[in-house]
Protein backbone atom coordinates (compact mmCIF):
# COMPACT_ATOMS: atom_id res chain seq x y z
CA UNK A 1 0.00 0.00 0.00
CA UNK A 2 1.16 3.41 -0.88
CA UNK A 3 1.89 5.89 1.62
CA UNK A 4 0.31 9.01 0.82
CA UNK A 5 0.91 12.37 2.81
CA UNK A 6 -1.42 14.53 0.21
CA UNK A 7 -4.38 13.44 -1.81
CA UNK A 8 -5.81 16.09 -3.59
CA UNK A 9 -9.11 14.19 -4.85
CA UNK A 10 -11.94 15.41 -7.19
CA UNK A 11 -11.01 19.19 -7.54
CA UNK A 12 -12.38 21.51 -9.27
CA UNK A 13 -12.15 25.76 -9.20
CA UNK A 14 -13.97 28.21 -11.11
CA UNK A 15 -13.15 32.05 -11.56
CA UNK A 16 -16.26 33.81 -13.04
CA UNK A 17 -17.98 30.43 -14.45
CA UNK A 18 -14.71 29.65 -16.26
CA UNK A 19 -13.28 26.50 -14.46
CA UNK A 20 -9.81 26.30 -14.18
CA UNK A 21 -9.57 23.16 -12.33
CA UNK A 22 -11.81 20.45 -13.19
CA UNK A 23 -12.01 17.43 -10.94
CA UNK A 24 -8.01 17.11 -10.56
CA UNK A 25 -6.72 14.17 -8.60
CA UNK A 26 -3.36 14.55 -7.74
CA UNK A 27 -1.26 12.51 -4.87
CA UNK A 28 1.89 12.82 -3.63
CA UNK A 29 3.97 9.64 -1.96
CA UNK A 30 5.63 10.63 1.37
CA UNK A 31 9.20 11.14 0.96
CA UNK A 32 9.45 12.20 -2.39
CA UNK A 33 10.32 14.67 -4.89
CA UNK A 34 6.86 15.22 -7.02
CA UNK A 35 7.32 17.49 -9.87
CA UNK A 36 3.74 19.38 -11.34
CA UNK A 37 4.34 20.47 -14.78
CA UNK A 38 2.05 21.46 -17.63
CA UNK A 39 1.45 24.77 -19.77
CA UNK A 40 0.99 28.07 -18.86
CA UNK A 41 -3.09 28.54 -18.02
CA UNK A 42 -3.31 24.34 -17.03
CA UNK A 43 -4.00 25.02 -13.36
CA UNK A 44 -0.46 24.27 -11.32
CA UNK A 45 -0.33 27.03 -9.38
CA UNK A 46 -4.55 27.12 -9.06
CA UNK A 47 -3.62 23.89 -7.79
CA UNK A 48 -1.35 24.54 -5.26
CA UNK A 49 -3.09 27.79 -3.96
CA UNK A 50 -5.99 25.81 -3.18
CA UNK A 51 -3.69 23.23 -1.15
CA UNK A 52 -1.98 26.76 0.47
CA UNK A 53 -5.20 28.02 1.92
CA UNK A 54 -4.83 30.92 -0.56
CA UNK A 55 -8.02 30.27 -2.06
CA UNK A 56 -10.30 28.78 1.12
CA UNK A 57 -12.54 26.04 1.78
CA UNK A 58 -15.51 26.45 0.32
CA UNK A 59 -14.31 28.07 -2.57
CA UNK A 60 -13.53 24.80 -4.24
CA UNK A 61 -14.76 21.14 -4.36
CA UNK A 62 -13.46 18.26 -3.72
CA UNK A 63 -11.37 16.83 -0.82
CA UNK A 64 -7.45 17.85 0.41
CA UNK A 65 -6.23 14.70 2.67
CA UNK A 66 -2.93 15.92 4.73
CA UNK A 67 -1.34 12.83 6.69
CA UNK A 68 -4.53 11.11 6.53
CA UNK A 69 -7.09 13.70 7.74
CA UNK A 70 -9.21 15.69 5.66
CA UNK A 71 -8.20 19.50 5.76
CA UNK A 72 -10.42 22.76 5.21
CA UNK A 73 -7.51 25.11 5.57
CA UNK A 74 -10.05 28.95 5.70
CA UNK A 75 -6.14 30.66 5.45
CA UNK A 76 -2.52 30.26 4.58
CA UNK A 77 -1.54 30.25 7.90
CA UNK A 78 -3.77 27.06 8.71
CA UNK A 79 -1.55 25.25 5.91
CA UNK A 80 1.65 26.22 7.75
CA UNK A 81 0.26 25.07 10.89
CA UNK A 82 -0.12 21.67 9.03
CA UNK A 83 3.20 21.63 7.96
CA UNK A 84 2.75 22.76 4.49
CA UNK A 85 4.69 25.82 3.16
CA UNK A 86 5.03 27.28 -0.40
CA UNK A 87 7.57 29.30 -1.92
CA UNK A 88 6.76 31.08 -4.82
CA UNK A 89 8.44 32.11 -8.30
CA UNK A 90 8.48 35.89 -6.32
CA UNK A 91 10.04 35.84 -3.10
CA UNK A 92 8.61 37.01 -0.23
CA UNK A 93 11.71 38.76 1.67
CA UNK A 94 12.07 41.92 3.39
CA UNK A 95 14.64 43.64 1.86
CA UNK A 96 15.70 46.27 4.23
CA UNK A 97 15.96 42.95 6.99
CA UNK A 98 18.60 40.57 7.53
CA UNK A 99 18.81 37.24 6.99
CA UNK A 100 17.63 36.22 10.57
CA UNK A 101 14.36 38.34 10.75
CA UNK A 102 13.44 37.39 7.43
CA UNK A 103 14.29 33.39 8.59
CA UNK A 104 11.93 33.94 11.52
CA UNK A 105 9.66 36.72 10.41
CA UNK A 106 5.65 36.01 11.76
CA UNK A 107 7.71 33.04 13.49
CA UNK A 108 9.37 34.88 16.08
CA UNK A 109 11.59 33.07 18.72
CA UNK A 110 10.12 34.65 22.24
CA UNK A 111 10.85 34.14 25.88
CA UNK A 112 8.30 35.69 28.36
CA UNK A 113 6.93 36.90 25.43
CA UNK A 114 9.64 39.07 24.14
CA UNK A 115 11.70 38.25 21.17
CA UNK A 116 14.62 37.06 22.39
CA UNK A 117 17.21 37.78 19.90
CA UNK A 118 20.56 35.88 20.99
CA UNK A 119 18.54 32.92 20.44
CA UNK A 120 16.93 34.29 17.33
CA UNK A 121 20.53 34.10 15.99
CA UNK A 122 21.40 31.21 17.16
CA UNK A 123 18.83 29.31 15.65
CA UNK A 124 18.74 30.88 12.07
CA UNK A 125 22.41 29.92 11.97
CA UNK A 126 20.75 26.23 12.36
CA UNK A 127 18.64 26.80 9.67
CA UNK A 128 21.07 28.33 7.15
CA UNK A 129 23.48 25.16 7.96
CA UNK A 130 20.39 23.12 7.30
CA UNK A 131 20.54 24.76 3.56
CA UNK A 132 24.38 24.98 3.35
CA UNK A 133 24.31 28.70 2.95
CA UNK A 134 27.38 30.42 4.15
CA UNK A 135 26.27 33.75 5.22
CA UNK A 136 26.24 35.90 7.98
CA UNK A 137 22.70 36.11 9.57
CA UNK A 138 23.20 39.94 9.99
CA UNK A 139 23.29 40.34 6.36
CA UNK A 140 20.58 42.64 4.70
CA UNK A 141 19.15 40.37 2.31
CA UNK A 142 18.62 42.99 -0.23
CA UNK A 143 23.13 42.75 -0.61
CA UNK A 144 22.28 39.27 -1.91
CA UNK A 145 21.75 37.67 -4.64
CA UNK A 146 18.55 35.80 -5.80
CA UNK A 147 20.09 32.15 -5.78
CA UNK A 148 21.23 32.90 -1.61
CA UNK A 149 17.59 34.72 -0.91
CA UNK A 150 15.88 31.67 -2.38
CA UNK A 151 17.69 29.51 0.15
CA UNK A 152 16.45 31.78 2.39
CA UNK A 153 13.13 31.33 1.76
CA UNK A 154 13.98 27.38 1.98
CA UNK A 155 15.57 28.08 5.86
CA UNK A 156 11.96 30.12 6.64
CA UNK A 157 10.29 27.51 5.72
CA UNK A 158 12.47 24.67 7.82
CA UNK A 159 11.95 26.88 10.60
CA UNK A 160 8.65 26.20 11.09
CA UNK A 161 9.15 22.65 11.08
CA UNK A 162 8.01 22.03 7.07
CA UNK A 163 6.81 18.20 6.08
CA UNK A 164 5.85 19.52 2.47
CA UNK A 165 7.69 21.90 0.56
CA UNK A 166 6.26 23.43 -2.29
CA UNK A 167 8.23 25.41 -4.22
CA UNK A 168 7.10 27.29 -8.00
CA UNK A 169 9.37 27.99 -10.69
CA UNK A 170 12.40 27.86 -7.88
CA UNK A 171 14.74 28.26 -10.40
CA UNK A 172 13.89 30.22 -13.00
CA UNK A 173 15.61 33.25 -12.15
CA UNK A 174 18.80 31.39 -11.13
CA UNK A 175 21.93 30.65 -13.09
CA UNK A 176 23.66 27.53 -13.78
CA UNK A 177 25.59 27.00 -10.36
CA UNK A 178 22.57 28.21 -8.40
CA UNK A 179 20.27 26.10 -9.67
CA UNK A 180 22.47 22.76 -9.40
CA UNK A 181 23.14 23.85 -5.62
CA UNK A 182 19.44 24.15 -5.13
CA UNK A 183 18.15 20.60 -6.68
CA UNK A 184 20.87 18.99 -4.85
CA UNK A 185 19.56 20.81 -1.70
CA UNK A 186 15.97 19.20 -2.16
CA UNK A 187 17.40 15.77 -2.63
CA UNK A 188 19.33 16.14 0.29
CA UNK A 189 15.84 17.42 2.65
CA UNK A 190 14.45 14.10 0.69
CA UNK A 191 16.52 12.09 2.66
CA UNK A 192 16.23 13.98 5.84
CA UNK A 193 12.41 13.04 4.96
CA UNK A 194 10.57 16.40 3.63
CA UNK A 195 8.43 16.07 0.86
CA UNK A 196 8.86 18.14 -2.47
CA UNK A 197 6.43 19.11 -4.66
CA UNK A 198 8.34 21.04 -7.01
CA UNK A 199 6.53 23.16 -10.29
CA UNK A 200 8.78 24.10 -13.10
CA UNK A 201 9.26 24.04 -16.92
CA UNK A 202 12.82 23.26 -17.26
CA UNK A 203 12.06 19.58 -18.25
CA UNK A 204 15.61 18.59 -17.94
CA UNK A 205 15.93 19.36 -14.00
CA UNK A 206 12.43 16.88 -14.07
CA UNK A 207 14.06 14.38 -15.87
CA UNK A 208 17.27 14.80 -13.30
CA UNK A 209 15.26 15.16 -9.86
CA UNK A 210 11.58 13.97 -10.11
CA UNK A 211 10.52 10.47 -8.07
CA UNK A 212 7.13 10.96 -9.98
CA UNK A 213 5.75 13.98 -11.86
CA UNK A 214 2.16 14.71 -12.43
CA UNK A 215 0.89 16.72 -15.67
CA UNK A 216 -1.72 18.99 -16.22
CA UNK A 217 -3.68 20.13 -19.06
CA UNK A 218 -6.26 22.82 -19.02
CA UNK A 219 -7.26 22.09 -15.63
CA UNK A 220 -6.97 18.38 -15.90
CA UNK A 221 -5.07 15.53 -14.49
CA UNK A 222 -3.42 14.21 -17.83
CA UNK A 223 -1.00 11.16 -16.20
CA UNK A 224 1.46 10.72 -13.09
CA UNK A 225 4.57 9.43 -14.55
CA UNK A 226 7.08 7.54 -12.39
CA UNK A 227 10.93 7.60 -12.88
CA UNK A 228 10.98 4.14 -10.85
CA UNK A 229 9.66 2.76 -14.78
CA UNK A 230 11.72 5.58 -16.84
CA UNK A 231 8.70 6.84 -18.26
CA UNK A 232 9.78 10.42 -16.96
CA UNK A 233 11.47 11.49 -20.74
CA UNK A 234 11.67 14.63 -22.70
CA UNK A 235 9.42 13.25 -25.36
CA UNK A 236 6.71 11.56 -22.88
CA UNK A 237 6.40 14.77 -20.81
CA UNK A 238 6.06 17.13 -23.95
CA UNK A 239 3.22 14.48 -25.61
CA UNK A 240 0.97 15.16 -22.88
CA UNK A 241 1.52 18.69 -21.79
CA UNK A 242 0.92 20.00 -25.20
CA UNK A 243 -1.55 17.20 -25.97
CA UNK A 244 1.17 16.89 -29.08
CA UNK A 245 4.52 15.88 -30.22
CA UNK A 246 7.02 18.69 -30.72
CA UNK A 247 10.03 16.87 -32.65
CA UNK A 248 12.62 20.04 -32.10
CA UNK A 249 11.34 22.58 -29.87
CA UNK A 250 13.78 24.80 -31.65
CA UNK A 251 11.95 25.21 -35.39
CA UNK A 252 13.92 25.64 -38.21
CA UNK A 253 13.40 28.76 -40.79
CA UNK A 254 14.72 28.24 -43.88
CA UNK A 255 18.40 29.87 -44.90
CA UNK A 256 18.07 33.50 -46.43
CA UNK A 257 20.31 35.91 -46.99
CA UNK A 258 21.97 38.02 -43.95
CA UNK A 259 21.64 41.71 -44.86
CA UNK A 260 23.49 44.76 -44.23
CA UNK A 261 24.88 45.75 -41.04
CA UNK A 262 22.26 47.93 -39.20
CA UNK A 263 23.91 48.08 -35.69
CA UNK A 264 27.18 48.50 -34.64
CA UNK A 265 29.13 49.92 -31.51
CA UNK A 266 32.29 50.67 -30.94
CA UNK A 267 34.50 50.69 -27.68
CA UNK A 268 30.69 51.17 -26.33
CA UNK A 269 30.74 51.61 -22.45
CA UNK A 270 28.23 52.37 -19.59
CA UNK A 271 29.06 54.01 -16.57
CA UNK A 272 26.59 53.32 -13.83
CA UNK A 273 27.08 56.83 -11.24
CA UNK A 274 25.29 54.60 -8.35
CA UNK A 275 27.40 51.79 -8.51
CA UNK A 276 30.69 53.92 -9.06
CA UNK A 277 31.85 51.49 -12.32
CA UNK A 278 31.30 50.56 -15.85
CA UNK A 279 28.48 47.99 -16.23
CA UNK A 280 29.92 47.31 -19.64
CA UNK A 281 33.08 48.00 -21.27
CA UNK A 282 34.67 48.45 -24.53
CA UNK A 283 31.55 46.65 -26.23
CA UNK A 284 32.24 45.91 -30.13
CA UNK A 285 29.62 44.12 -31.59
CA UNK A 286 27.17 44.41 -34.87
CA UNK A 287 24.21 43.17 -35.33
CA UNK A 288 22.74 42.43 -39.73
CA UNK A 289 19.68 42.41 -41.38
CA UNK A 290 17.43 39.38 -40.86
CA UNK A 291 19.34 37.47 -38.29
CA UNK A 292 18.53 36.73 -34.64
CA UNK A 293 22.35 37.60 -32.53
CA UNK A 294 22.62 35.83 -29.13
CA UNK A 295 23.96 37.15 -26.13
CA UNK A 296 25.09 34.63 -23.33
CA UNK A 297 26.70 35.19 -20.13
CA UNK A 298 25.90 34.49 -16.74
CA UNK A 299 24.02 36.44 -14.33
CA UNK A 300 25.82 39.86 -13.30
CA UNK A 301 28.04 39.68 -16.52
CA UNK A 302 26.28 43.22 -18.33
CA UNK A 303 23.96 41.47 -20.52
CA UNK A 304 20.55 43.25 -19.63
CA UNK A 305 22.47 46.63 -18.92
CA UNK A 306 23.84 46.64 -22.31
CA UNK A 307 20.37 45.95 -23.95
CA UNK A 308 19.31 49.01 -21.38
CA UNK A 309 21.89 51.23 -23.15
CA UNK A 310 21.03 50.44 -26.30
CA UNK A 311 17.57 51.34 -25.83
CA UNK A 312 17.60 54.88 -25.11
CA UNK A 313 19.72 54.57 -21.81
CA UNK A 314 16.61 54.72 -19.52
CA UNK A 315 18.57 53.97 -16.37
CA UNK A 316 20.89 57.14 -16.88
CA UNK A 317 24.51 55.49 -17.23
CA UNK A 318 27.33 57.74 -19.04
CA UNK A 319 27.96 56.72 -22.14
CA UNK A 320 31.13 56.29 -24.47
CA UNK A 321 32.01 54.74 -27.71
CA UNK A 322 30.27 54.97 -30.78
CA UNK A 323 26.73 54.03 -31.74
CA UNK A 324 25.76 53.43 -35.54
CA UNK A 325 21.97 52.44 -36.11
CA UNK A 326 21.05 52.14 -40.05
CA UNK A 327 24.32 54.17 -40.96
CA UNK A 328 24.02 56.89 -39.28
CA UNK A 329 25.53 57.82 -35.59
CA UNK A 330 23.17 58.00 -33.09
CA UNK A 331 23.10 59.44 -29.57
CA UNK A 332 19.73 58.63 -27.80
CA UNK A 333 19.21 59.89 -24.56
CA UNK A 334 15.49 58.54 -23.69
CA UNK A 335 13.64 55.07 -25.20
CA UNK A 336 11.51 57.05 -26.59
CA UNK A 337 13.96 58.52 -29.22
CA UNK A 338 15.17 54.82 -29.78
CA UNK A 339 11.59 53.64 -30.21
CA UNK A 340 11.02 56.34 -32.68
CA UNK A 341 14.45 55.21 -34.58
CA UNK A 342 12.81 51.76 -34.77
CA UNK A 343 14.41 50.01 -31.62
CA UNK A 344 11.94 48.06 -29.06
CA UNK A 345 13.15 46.29 -25.94
CA UNK A 346 11.02 43.33 -23.96
CA UNK A 347 12.26 43.56 -20.61
CA UNK A 348 12.94 40.12 -18.60
CA UNK A 349 10.67 41.49 -15.60
CA UNK A 350 7.50 41.29 -17.63
CA UNK A 351 5.65 42.26 -14.61
CA UNK A 352 7.92 44.80 -12.74
CA UNK A 353 8.50 46.70 -15.97
CA UNK A 354 6.54 45.09 -18.99
CA UNK A 355 2.56 45.64 -18.64
CA UNK A 356 0.01 46.84 -16.60
CA UNK A 357 -1.41 43.76 -14.63
CA UNK A 358 -4.61 45.41 -13.71
CA UNK A 359 -5.55 46.65 -17.18
CA UNK A 360 -6.37 44.48 -20.17
CA UNK A 361 -4.73 43.04 -23.04
CA UNK A 362 -5.83 45.53 -25.78
CA UNK A 363 -4.66 48.42 -23.29
CA UNK A 364 -1.42 46.99 -23.08
CA UNK A 365 -0.90 46.34 -26.43
CA UNK A 366 -1.39 49.94 -27.25
CA UNK A 367 -0.22 51.70 -24.44
CA UNK A 368 3.39 51.35 -26.66
CA UNK A 369 1.74 53.38 -29.63
CA UNK A 370 -1.30 55.18 -28.69
CA UNK A 371 -0.83 57.86 -31.94
CA UNK A 372 -1.56 54.86 -34.01
CA UNK A 373 -5.29 54.45 -32.62
CA UNK A 374 -5.58 58.10 -31.85
CA UNK A 375 -7.41 61.02 -33.65
CA UNK A 376 -7.73 64.59 -32.24
CA UNK A 377 -6.24 63.29 -29.47
CA UNK A 378 -8.97 60.96 -28.92
CA UNK A 379 -8.50 56.87 -29.24
CA UNK A 380 -10.72 54.56 -31.09
CA UNK A 381 -11.89 52.40 -29.21
CA UNK A 382 -12.55 49.85 -32.13
CA UNK A 383 -9.65 50.15 -33.82
CA UNK A 384 -7.71 49.37 -30.50
CA UNK A 385 -9.91 46.30 -29.94
CA UNK A 386 -9.15 45.14 -33.75
CA UNK A 387 -5.54 45.56 -33.59
CA UNK A 388 -5.44 43.96 -30.16
CA UNK A 389 -7.51 40.76 -31.63
CA UNK A 390 -5.16 40.62 -34.43
CA UNK A 391 -1.94 40.41 -32.48
CA UNK A 392 -4.20 38.09 -30.08
CA UNK A 393 -4.58 35.35 -32.61
CA UNK A 394 -1.17 35.82 -34.45
CA UNK A 395 0.53 34.99 -31.07
CA UNK A 396 -2.01 32.34 -30.09
CA UNK A 397 -2.74 34.55 -26.76
CA UNK A 398 -5.00 32.29 -24.72
CA UNK A 399 -8.06 34.63 -23.40
CA UNK A 400 -11.58 34.77 -23.85
CA UNK A 401 -11.23 38.09 -25.51
CA UNK A 402 -8.75 41.32 -25.80
CA UNK A 403 -11.18 43.04 -22.40
CA UNK A 404 -9.52 39.88 -19.80
CA UNK A 405 -7.01 41.34 -17.20
CA UNK A 406 -3.14 40.72 -17.87
CA UNK A 407 -3.23 39.87 -14.20
CA UNK A 408 -5.57 36.79 -14.79
CA UNK A 409 -3.15 35.36 -17.61
CA UNK A 410 -0.33 32.94 -17.60
CA UNK A 411 3.10 33.67 -17.97
CA UNK A 412 3.32 32.60 -21.08
CA UNK A 413 0.39 34.70 -21.97
CA UNK A 414 1.50 37.70 -20.05
CA UNK A 415 5.00 37.22 -22.27
CA UNK A 416 3.09 37.28 -25.80
CA UNK A 417 1.32 40.37 -24.65
CA UNK A 418 4.40 41.94 -23.47
CA UNK A 419 5.73 40.98 -27.27
CA UNK A 420 2.85 42.25 -28.77
CA UNK A 421 2.94 45.52 -27.05
CA UNK A 422 6.61 45.84 -28.79
CA UNK A 423 5.43 44.68 -32.22
CA UNK A 424 2.97 46.96 -32.36
CA UNK A 425 5.83 49.61 -32.68
CA UNK A 426 6.45 48.07 -35.69
CA UNK A 427 10.25 47.99 -35.26
CA UNK A 428 13.49 47.00 -36.95
CA UNK A 429 15.46 45.84 -33.93
CA UNK A 430 13.88 43.90 -31.61
CA UNK A 431 15.69 43.50 -27.66
CA UNK A 432 14.54 40.26 -26.08
CA UNK A 433 15.81 39.75 -22.89
CA UNK A 434 15.07 36.45 -21.21
CA UNK A 435 11.87 36.04 -23.51
CA UNK A 436 10.79 32.76 -22.24
CA UNK A 437 11.62 32.46 -18.48
CA UNK A 438 9.15 30.89 -16.31
CA UNK A 439 7.18 29.44 -19.45
CA UNK A 440 6.12 26.57 -20.52
CA UNK A 441 7.52 24.30 -23.71
CA UNK A 442 4.28 25.12 -25.80
CA UNK A 443 4.38 28.72 -25.48
CA UNK A 444 8.45 28.69 -25.87
CA UNK A 445 7.84 27.28 -29.21
CA UNK A 446 5.03 29.52 -30.14
CA UNK A 447 7.20 32.34 -29.04
CA UNK A 448 10.52 31.13 -31.29
CA UNK A 449 8.14 30.43 -34.13
CA UNK A 450 7.02 33.99 -33.95
CA UNK A 451 10.73 34.80 -34.23
CA UNK A 452 11.57 33.19 -37.19
CA UNK A 453 8.27 34.89 -38.82
CA UNK A 454 9.79 38.32 -38.00
CA UNK A 455 13.10 37.41 -39.34
CA UNK A 456 11.72 35.76 -42.19
CA UNK A 457 10.19 39.68 -42.97
CA UNK A 458 13.45 41.33 -42.31
CA UNK A 459 13.13 42.28 -38.73
CA UNK A 460 16.56 41.63 -36.33
CA UNK A 461 16.87 40.20 -33.06
CA UNK A 462 18.99 40.50 -29.96
CA UNK A 463 18.02 37.86 -27.95
CA UNK A 464 19.26 37.99 -24.33
CA UNK A 465 19.39 34.55 -22.69
CA UNK A 466 20.20 32.26 -19.32
CA UNK A 467 19.23 29.34 -20.92
CA UNK A 468 22.31 27.88 -23.00
CA UNK A 469 19.70 25.01 -25.18
CA UNK A 470 17.84 28.01 -26.30
CA UNK A 471 20.99 30.49 -27.65
CA UNK A 472 22.32 27.96 -29.46
CA UNK A 473 19.08 26.05 -31.23
CA UNK A 474 17.80 30.17 -32.19
CA UNK A 475 21.01 32.10 -33.09
CA UNK A 476 22.67 32.13 -36.18
CA UNK A 477 25.80 34.60 -34.14
CA UNK A 478 26.42 34.16 -30.44
CA UNK A 479 28.19 36.69 -28.16
CA UNK A 480 29.69 35.63 -24.86
CA UNK A 481 29.39 38.34 -22.20
CA UNK A 482 31.46 38.08 -18.40
CA UNK A 483 32.79 41.03 -16.28
CA UNK A 484 30.60 43.82 -18.58
CA UNK A 485 32.59 42.65 -21.61
CA UNK A 486 32.18 40.77 -24.46
CA UNK A 487 34.77 37.92 -24.26
CA UNK A 488 33.99 36.07 -27.92
CA UNK A 489 31.77 36.09 -30.75
CA UNK A 490 30.72 32.46 -32.52
CA UNK A 491 29.06 31.49 -35.34
CA UNK A 492 26.01 29.26 -34.69
CA UNK A 493 27.91 26.33 -36.74
CA UNK A 494 30.74 26.34 -34.38
CA UNK A 495 28.94 27.39 -31.05
CA UNK A 496 28.65 24.69 -28.20
CA UNK A 497 27.37 24.68 -24.28
CA UNK A 498 31.08 24.21 -23.79
CA UNK A 499 32.86 27.00 -25.32
CA UNK A 500 30.27 29.32 -24.66
CA UNK A 501 30.89 28.00 -20.88
CA UNK A 502 34.35 28.57 -21.34
CA UNK A 503 33.36 32.13 -22.06
CA UNK A 504 31.09 33.29 -19.77
CA UNK A 505 33.33 32.06 -17.07
CA UNK A 506 36.58 34.01 -18.05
Amino acid sequence: MQNYILEMNQISKEFSGVKALSDVNFKVEKGEIHCLIGENGAGKSTLMKVLSGVHPYGTYSGDIIFEGKIQTFNKISDSVKAGIAIIYQELALFPDLTVYENIFAGNEVKRGGVIDWNQTIVQAKEMLNKVKLDVNPDTLVKDLGVGKRQLIEIAKALSKNVKLLILDEPTAALNEDDSENLLNLLQELKSQGITCIMISHKLKEVIHIADRATVLRDGQTICTLDSKKDEITEAVIIKNMVGREINDIYPKRPEQKIGKKILELHNWSAYDPQLGRNIVKNINMHVNEGEIVGISGLMGSGRTELALSIFGNAKGYKLQGEFIFYGSHRAFKHPNEAIKAGIAYVTEDRKGDGLFLSQDIKNNISASNLKAISQNGLINDNEEIKIADEYRKSLYIKASSVEQSVGNLSGGNQQKVSLGKWLFVSPKLLILDEPTRGIDVGAKFEIYSVMNKLIREGMSIIMISSELGEVLGMSDRIYVMAQAEIKGELASGEATQEKIMQLATQ
